[in-house]
């Protein structure tokens, strides 16, 4: 919603402000077309020289976020917290044959069946089932430091893959200025070729090349550029939740106390997304 409205108020005051002013906004409409055209074409040329289809997909993904927003909100963090104590409540209290059952396969456990939008996130679940398994399928003599370094290593490359989409749009926005001045040399090269037409045809050309400039700083500064770095937020926001399980997870196999595993997990969230202790407690000791 916000980059929407974002839009409409960029395109507002430059256009309509250069309108006031006395600009001629038929000029920069009528070369609006031929410019974007150099510059759009030469950009999605660019981005399918250095990506495969998998990577134009994760670029269009990552568009995508920048309008809809982050995945997870406050209520999803304190799903997911208690959705991990509970998991680690079995190791501690019960067998691991029993968390077992659990974690192979999580679309038939009662407890994940509880959290459903969380059990719809292939990697989180991924996440969590893979390294209970690696504690349970070690009878539970890991070092809680060990697991740590395997944590940190999966939500490294976890992290590294979900940022692409933005790295992808911070390099198209550095890009675009780049592509204006190309438009722009190519109207100065056909401006040049009809030196002799009257000053008049000549100053429309030459506006019209220009035209290539502004339009490239316009979509890098003002479009591209600010959507990569809303992808980011976006993206960092929703990849606490990895962060939140690492937090339990470990906390709790260096069997700290049950308040402290919970400050763990809830002190690294952000003040939107970060539950009240009193809300996680209460909900623990309801479950």
């Amino acid at each position: 919603m916000f980059a929407a409205i974002g839009i409409v108020i960029l395109l507002v005051m430059v256009f309509g402000i250069f309108t006031l002013s006395g600009g001629n906004i038929g000029a920069v409409m009528q070369a609006l077309p031929i410019e974007m055209g150099i510059i759009g074409g030469a950009a999605i040329g660019g981005l399918i020289v250095g990506n495969n289809a998998d990577g134009l997909k994760q670029l269009l993904g990552g568009v995508a976020r920048v309008f809809k927003g982050p995945q997870y909100s406050k209520p999803d963090f304190l799903d997911c917290i208690f959705l991990v104590s509970k998991l680690m409540k079995i190791l501690r209290s019960d067998s691991p044959l029993i968390l077992e059952k659990h974690i192979e396969d999580p679309h038939s456990s009662i407890i994940f069946a509880e959290y459903p939008k969380l059990l719809a996130d292939e990697k989180l679940i991924s996440i969590i089932c893979d390294t209970l398994r690696l504690v349970v399928v070690s009878s539970g003599i890991l070092d809680p430091y060990a697991v740590e370094d395997v944590m940190d290593n999966s939500l490294k490359t976890t992290h590294d893959e979900a940022i692409a989409p933005a790295d992808k749009l911070q390099n198209l926005a550095d890009a675009l200025p780049a592509l204006g001045i190309v438009a722009a040399v190519l109207g100065v090269v056909k401006t040049m070729g009809a030196i002799d037409q009257p000053p008049e045809i000549l100053g429309a050309m030459i506006g019209s090349a220009l035209v290539g400039t502004f339009l490239g700083v316009l979509l890098s500064y003002g479009f591209v550029g600010p959507m990569a770095g809303r992808a980011r937020q976006v993206i960092e926001s929703d990849n606490a939740i990895y962060h939140v399980v690492k937090q339990i997870i470990v906390a709790s196999l260096h069997r700290h106390p049950q308040p402290l595993v919970i400050e763990a997990a809830r002190s690294g969230l952000i003040r939107t997304n970060q539950p009240a202790f009193v809300d996680v407690f209460d909900g623990i000791r309801g479950n």
